[in-house]
């Protein structure tokens, strides 16, 4: 962890505790997800093609619209404005398939942003230097290699186990789910308490802004996110999570200031819990629809 964002807990083992969650939670996904699925995708480009357009485009702009209107502090926009340019948290697959997302659309859309990422955020992160008149880059590796460890690979091997032994991977899917489920709640638990001073010392107007940021996110996701209730549940939750460990690496490269580490946390943790309501709202529609 960056210099400035140490506490109580030991950064080793926040990071320990965050790899072992991602990959458990990636990899049980993907056990449950079968290559024969993203056919289902490649017969729909135009939807894809919107869902990328809200993760990679709308999201950044409504993040500078709202960082100009409520005039935010410089650095406190570049840290917003760096989380919305950084696509592809990876627990909102599994947030997103619990909430009622496509089966099939959902996992295929992940790994779209992921990779595109790799392209994607070097682009904007030199752009957004050239916004802000400084000297930011990043080279793609890093990112490439983050990408792979952290989502591709164990959601490819957990893919690669089903299609190998369908049964097996049944069983270890149920075994590994609540796992993933109690790892996660500990990340949690861990991430609250080490990292809500920082969300303190963020500021209420930093915290407006990034509840504005998600809850848009939310809608254009639902409003472009297709016919389908899944698709649109998809598209919103992949759209409102932002990856900050692409933010904070790209921060680290470029020896950004404290309160850029700060705005990052505070994003993290406050559009988590603007989510909230909205996969509630998706997870009780879902259900009403099988009953129906």
């Amino acid at each position: 962890m960056p210099a400035g964002m140490t506490g109580i807990v030991p950064d080793w083992l926040l990071s320990v505790v965050a790899m072992a969650t991602v990959f458990t939670v990636m990899f049980s996904i993907g056990l449950g997800v079968s290559f024969g699925e993203f056919r289902w995708i490649w017969r729909r480009p135009g939807l894809m093609l919107k869902a990328l357009f809200c993760v990679l485009v709308a999201v950044p702009t409504i993040a500078i619209a709202v960082a100009q209107v409520l005039g935010l502090p410089r650095l406190a926009e570049v840290a917003i404005v760096l989380m919305a340019v950084s696509p592809g948290a990876p627990v909102a697959l599994r947030k997103s398939l619990r909430s009622g997302g496509h089966k099939a659309f959902a996992p295929g859309l992940q790994i779209s942003v992921a990779i595109l990422a790799v392209v994607s955020m070097p682009l904007s992160v030199a752009l957004l230097a050239q916004y802000y008149g400084n000297s930011a880059a990043i080279d793609p590796w890093p990112l490439a290699r983050q990408v792979c460890v952290a989502q591709l690979v164990p959601l490819g091997l957990g893919m690669l186990v089903r299609h190998l032994a369908a049964r097996g991977a049944a069983w270890l899917e149920a075994k590994l789910s609540p796992v993933g489920t109690a790892l996660l709640l500990l990340l949690a638990l861990v991430a609250v308490v080490e990292m809500f001073p920082l969300v303190v010392l963020a500021g209420t107007k930093v915290g407006i802004a990034i509840v504005l940021v998600t809850l848009g996110a939310l809608a254009v996701g639902q409003l472009l996110g297709g016919p389908e209730p899944g698709t649109r549940t998809a598209v919103a939750i992949t759209a409102s999570a932002r990856n900050p460990g692409l933010a904070l690496l790209v921060a680290s490269l470029n020896n950004a200031p404290p309160p850029v580490y700060t705005g990052i946390v505070a994003y993290l943790l406050v559009s988590a819990f603007t989510v909230i309501p909205y996969v509630m709202w998706r997870r009780r529609t879902g259900a009403d629809l099988q009953r129906d």
